[in-house]
């Protein structure tokens, strides 16, 4: 939903609850958790949640931070990194070093399922040549 100036700044745009569960494929129950754990502030008119363009890249940074499978704790911090005096600069920098401990952490696990897998067809082939020489 946008404003009704035809010169429209950044500042300007506004969404709904609605606009932005749609648009990022979240239900407005997650949302409103987003807002409740300090996430998102959207300001009001009457009874409607009235999102800004801020709160609408702060969603776009926790879904995100979500489907790479961060926590909301690290979520929190990768956002709060950019109000601090670094900026953007320490956001990124912070973000690059939870996407590296991410990337080992996820390439652990692969490992860790290959050798599951293994052992299970280890384990599949001596049940199968016991099962052969009862027959």
């Amino acid at each position: 939903m946008l404003s009704n100036s035809a010169a429209l700044d950044e500042k300007d745009i506004s969404f709904s609850i609605s606009d932005l569960a749609r648009e990022f494929g979240v239900t407005t129950r997650a949302i409103r958790f987003y807002e409740d754990e300090g996430l998102l502030s959207p300001g009001r008119s009457g009874r409607q949640r009235v999102y800004t363009s801020r709160d609408h890249v702060r969603l776009k940074l926790i879904v995100r931070g979500k489907r790479l499978g961060f926590s909301l704790s690290e979520v929190r911090e990768i956002i709060e990194m950019y109000d601090l005096d670094s900026g953007e600069s320490g956001q990124l920098r912070y973000f690059l070093e939870q996407i590296k401990k991410r990337r080992e952490a996820l390439k652990q696990q692969r490992h860790d399922i290959e050798l599951t897998l293994d052992e299970l067809d280890s384990i599949e082939s001596e049940c199968k040549h016991r099962l052969s020489a009862l027959s």
